[in-house]
């Protein structure tokens, strides 16, 4: 998530015993323990890796990244990272190992089609351009290779938010009070998600112009709506008396995948978008719909004279009619959601899944597959002191679904009906889920059913739902990542620095004021309630006292807010960070280095003490800094070749970067350039699989 929207208000007010507290609690009892939890994840941790897995020849292949389409195996692996640990670096490009070349594919303004004019370095490009080109700021994303082809393939890509300087020639302007409409149309498309089909020729990857596959899904595309939700007064509008159909997809930032061949967008910071001048019911409140204008005063242009379907009067969702199909009050209900995409298909319609909750999404990783057995799906909210999610199919997994082309109804039977839960962290190391359901029984003797009365109530309300049962306010939830071997579930917890004791912290937690985050992992049973947990990694930098670099990281490995998370099917972790400049380089790591993309093999390393993080001062070499970017830039998303020849990750908000004239990512820019989001694929030289 980029720093740059984020939600920095503490919207929960629940007395929820936090995180903090709970690792604090857990910590100490594991300092004097060697049995029973210490035991158990040293085991988790030695387990060896899964066999690469996946059919080379199915269209519909997942392209890895989590499990194989056929829920893989324990089968052992050897396989050991085969780069040296970089630097630190301060470079604006891009910095990959001796022996690995980086160019730039597919950046904002990228036209798609012939409908869209070729991107123009003064910003002067249209709302129609944008409408047929990559979108802005460049996110999650996922590879899905075409006929299992490690050379041609199609790039879903979230397109997170804009920045209104460098979209438009001189920033945004108003005039008489109201955005322009040609303006306020060309940030909305440059929202949302591209299908983008790429090949690879003589090395170099581009994009195919004019490919049936390549497709813009803005803030403004129609979209279905499934799950307990759909078809509710929850959701019913002007535009969709029934309440069947949203106009667009908001904020997409981490991203999931699925078995049989779709992809999950993740709508995330997008309640800022809608303001409400009126009363805010309690869950436009607790989800943070603003109250004077919204993030890009897209609502000051409604009444043009070209406005359709109150596209814009739609962000104004202050009640004013005498129901909810005489105003947009209930615009705002039809985001926050997981969005199902088939990249495959071109004509088909893109479906929110609304039984997968409705908060601040970051990202939906699936758990290993088990023939006969449900799947689950987690996902973090991701807000200082918000909350772990997990879905649990009603359906149970049937290996004959990944290979079907009905994909969207293959999404309906696993993703529509099924329980959905949130995490409880106790303090000996295990969890709880607890269900969201009409019976579940709140810290106050009530069940849901009589707090919220249905079910799509309680999706609405999914926040505040959490907050009743007791849920664990976690430091900012972000990327979740499946080993594809033991299938132990990887959390990023990017940092908290509203930490403190007011907010429910003591003085005698290790990490008051978390400024560097940390990674959890948990082994889970999709059936199952309890699970266990532990620490995996702490950011820290180099220089920290013991008390903060619990893992014994290095000047090779000190990172601070970890956030996107990947797994390939060889069972390395990739480990992105969103550290940005902390507002001015003030976090100590920031001081050193730019953001970056790490890799470890979780299978390789052991906490045979019991007594701290598997990464610890005994193994920490094992993770290797791979990548570094340019200044003030994001590292986000990531995805690769059925080969590990090419792998995928994404450059967001660069301050001055790529240079112009060359797709040389590593190449510096020559003066002052217009920023550009852009997709990095990094290869190497002799044509080896990355990493190895």
């Amino acid at each position: 998530m980029s720093q740059s929207i984020s939600d920095k208000v503490v919207r929960n007010l629940s007395q929820n015993s936090p995180f903090s507290e709970i690792l604090e609690q857990n910590l100490s009892r594991r300092s004097v323990m060697r049995g029973g939890l210490g035991a158990a994840f040293a085991g988790l941790a030695g387990l060896g890796l899964a066999a690469c897995g996946g059919d080379s020849d199915n269209d519909n292949n997942n392209g890895g990244g989590g499990t194989d389409n056929g829920g893989g195996t324990d089968t052992p692996s050897a396989f050991k990272l085969g780069f040296e640990s970089l630097p630190v670096s301060m470079t604006d490009a891009c910095v990959v190992p001796a022996g690995y070349v980086a160019h730039v594919l597919a950046p904002w303004g990228t036209p798609l089609d012939d409908n869209a004019q070729p991107w123009d370095r003064d910003g002067n490009n249209t709302s129609n351009d944008l409408l047929h080109s990559t979108g802005m700021h460049h996110d999650g994303m996922h590879f899905y290779p075409l006929n299992g082809s490690s050379s041609e393939g199609l790039l879903a890509l979230n397109h997170e938010y804009i920045d209104q300087g460098a979209l438009h020639p001189s920033g945004p302007t108003t005039v008489g009070g109201k955005r322009p409409v040609e303006e306020v149309r060309k940030e909305i498309n440059a929202h949302g998600v591209a299908i983008v089909h790429i090949r690879r020729d003589a090395g170099h990857w581009g994009v195919v112009k004019n490919s049936r596959y390549n497709r813009r899904f803005t803030s403004a595309t129609p979209m279905r709506l499934a799950g307990p939700v759909a078809g509710t007064d929850w959701v019913k509008t002007p535009y969709s008396p029934l309440g069947t159909v949203v106009r667009g997809t908001n904020n997409n930032c981490g991203n999931g995948f699925t078995p049989w061949g779709t992809y999950i967008t993740a709508e995330e910071n997008w309640a800022a978008c809608f303001v409400n001048t009126g009363t805010r019911p309690a869950h436009q409140s607790r989800v943070g719909v603003a109250t004077s204008s919204g993030r890009y005063r897209w609502e000051t242009a409604a009444g043009d004279a070209t406005e359709v379907q109150g596209e814009f009067a739609r962000f104004n969702v202050t009640a004013t009619g005498a129901d909810a199909t005489q105003d947009w009050r209930n615009e705002v209900d039809g985001f926050g959601y997981l969005v199902e995409i088939d990249p495959h298909d071109p004509s088909s319609v893109a479906t929110k899944r609304t039984a997968l909750g409705r908060f601040a999404h970051e990202g939906c990783a699936y758990s290993k597959l088990e023939a006969g057995q449900p799947i689950a799906f987690y996902s973090g909210d991701d807000s200082r002191f918000e909350y772990l999610y997990r879905f649990v199919s009603d359906a149970v997994w049937d290996p004959q679904d990944a290979n079907r082309t009905d994909r969207l109804a293959v999404g309906a039977k696993y993703l529509d009906k099924g329980t959905l839960s949130v995490a409880r962290f106790n303090a000996d190391g295990t969890g709880d889920w607890l269900p969201l359901t009409v019976d579940s029984v709140a810290t106050d003797g009530r069940t849901l059913g009589q707090i919220f009365g249905s079910l799509d109530a309680i999706i609405i309300n999914t926040r505040g739902a959490a907050d009743a049962v007791g849920a664990t306010p976690m430091d900012r939830p972000e990327w979740t990542a499946t080993h594809p071997g033991n299938g132990d579930v990887y959390l990023a917890l990017t940092n908290n620095t509203s930490r403190n004791a007011t907010t429910g912290t003591n003085a005698a937690n290790p990490r008051l004021n978390n400024v560097n985050g940390h990674i959890i992992r948990w082994h889970d049973q999709a059936g199952v309630a309890r699970f266990d947990w532990d620490i995996f990694v702490y950011g820290s930098s180099a220089g920290a006292d013991a008390d903060t670099n619990r893992s014994g990281l290095t000047t090779l490995n000190q990172l601070a807010s970890p956030d996107g998370l990947g797994f390939d099917e060889r069972g390395v972790l990739w480990i992105q960070t969103d550290n940005g400049i902390d507002g001015g380089r003030n976090n100590d790591v920031a001081k050193a280095t730019n953001d970056q993309m790490l890799a470890v093999v979780p299978g390789a390393l052991a906490d045979a003490s019991g007594t701290g993080p598997v990464i610890n001062a005994g193994n920490q070499a094992e993770l290797r800094r791979f990548f570094v970017g340019p200044n003030e830039a994001e590292i986000t998303g990531f995805a690769y070749t059925p080969d590990y020849t090419s792998v995928f990750l994404n450059i967001q908000h660069p301050v001055n970067w790529p240079a112009y004239g060359t797709d040389d990512a590593t190449a510096l820019p020559s003066g002052t350039v217009r920023p550009r989001s852009s997709t990095v694929v990094i290869q190497r030289s002799d044509g080896g699989p990355v990493g190895a």
